[in-house]
């Protein structure tokens, strides 16, 4: 993946099918409205668990632990115990984690500046008949 350019300047040993491969299944694990929320959320900093379920609103807590435990397995996000009673959990996006929240927020500013057109072309949408 990536232009003729980037993939020329990439050493001999490269593995772009693994790479390629690799990429698919993250995006397969991230692209969920889930995940985008929590990144966004945990891109002002580090949260706990119940801080985070409080401020991403409508989740539950199995779909949230399941998230952030596939978001941890990727390397996007660390969770750190506190040995206090009762044990304190911290989640915080990694550096790749950051990175991807900027990605998400560039998406959503692409959302943001084409709003308009994009509406206008599903209100004006008709679908072709078949055959």
């Amino acid at each position: 993946m990536g232009t003729r350019k980037e993939i020329s300047q990439l050493p001999p040993e490269a593995d772009l099918a693994r790479a390629d491969s690799l990429a698919r299944e993250i995006f397969s694990d991230v692209a969920n409205k889930w995940a985008f929320l929590i990144i966004e959320f945990l891109g002002q900093g580090t949260m706990r668990f119940s801080e985070l379920r409080n401020e991403i609103g409508g989740i539950s807590h199995k779909m949230l632990t399941q998230n952030l435990r596939m978001l941890e397995r990727n390397g996007l996000v660390e969770r750190t115990i506190h040995a206090t009673v009762p044990p304190r959990v911290d989640y915080t996006l990694t550096e790749a984690g950051d990175d991807l929240r900027r990605v998400v927020d560039g998406m959503c500013g692409w959302t943001q500046r084409h709003l308009r057109h994009i509406e206008a072309s599903r209100n004006g949408f008709r679908e072709p008949p078949a055959g």
